[in-house]
């Protein structure tokens, strides 16, 4: 069930999909991240000659969060046209942060058009934390 917070949180996507630098795929996308203290910070992708240095907006409203010293998300939601999910390497980034983290995903074109689920739902045994050999064992 969609929230007023939850719409708020689209239309912030939505906004940061209009800055994203995409001159080679055309393909914009937004992203806003919903901290547990309520405040939203947003990411847009960013695009590079050498691809493989391309950031999606999904890390890109990460980073900027954990740069401004949070790391305890509740939402992102990812804003394109057409609906587009986050790809293998933002789930594993989102996932880093907690397996509980809504992802919502909506059509820039049609922000009721929105698909929700929570990221273990999209990364699957994903490799976390607790994949990782403690020191001294």
């Amino acid at each position: 069930m969609m929230t007023p917070n939850d719409q708020a949180l689209l239309e912030a996507a939505r906004a940061a999909r209009e800055n994203a630098y995409a001159v080679y795929s055309h393909f914009q996308v937004g992203a806003a991240l919903r901290t547990r203290d309520g405040t939203i910070i947003t990411g847009c992708n960013v695009e590079n000659g050498s691809y493989g240095l391309s950031i999606c907006a999904e890390r890109t409203a990460i980073v900027r969060a954990v740069a401004m010293g949070y790391t305890e998300f509740d939402t992102i939601a990812v804003v394109a046209h057409p609906l587009a999910t986050p790809c293998g390497a933002c789930r594993e980034f989102i996932i880093e942060f907690g397996q509980e983290i809504r992802v919502l995903c909506a059509d820039a074109n049609d922000l009721s058009r929105v698909q929700s689920w929570q990221i273990a739902e999209l990364l699957p045994d994903s490799f976390d934390r607790a994949s990782l050999p403690r020191s001294g064992q």
